[in-house]
């Protein structure tokens, strides 16, 4: 899996490419992690763009969780936008479209922050 950052005056963008499984998962929590520390600082929400990630294991559940966790308590916003529809599915089947807000596409994520804010 394969990361870059975007940072906004409002948000921080996390464009993630590849599969988010057991492997990735570590990284990728440890990357949010630090992510989210450092938008808590600057009074930041955080966007993680998905339309790079083909497949989401139930480790990589397990991260946007532990993710999620870590934005309420920094009292940091968490979106994710531009689920491929498989990925969609797994965010469905799982319920996670309730612990994190997700959008269609990055204009819909910004506005989400800004009427959040």
């Amino acid at each position: 899996m394969n990361t870059t950052l975007d940072t906004r005056d409002s948000a921080t963008i996390v464009m993630a490419t590849g599969r988010l499984d057991f492997e990735a998962s570590d990284p990728f929590q440890k990357e949010l992690e630090t992510v989210i520390a450092q938008a808590a600082t600057r009074h930041a929400a955080v966007l993680v763009n998905c339309a790079g990630i083909d497949y989401v294991s139930s480790a990589g559940l397990r991260v946007f969780l532990v993710a999620a966790r870590s934005a309420k308590a920094a009292n940091v916003a968490l979106s994710v936008y531009s689920l491929s529809v498989a990925v969609k599915q797994v965010f469905d089947v799982s319920g996670f479209g309730r612990i994190i807000n997700v959008y269609e596409d990055e204009a819909s994520a910004l506005a989400g922050v800004g009427s959040a804010a």
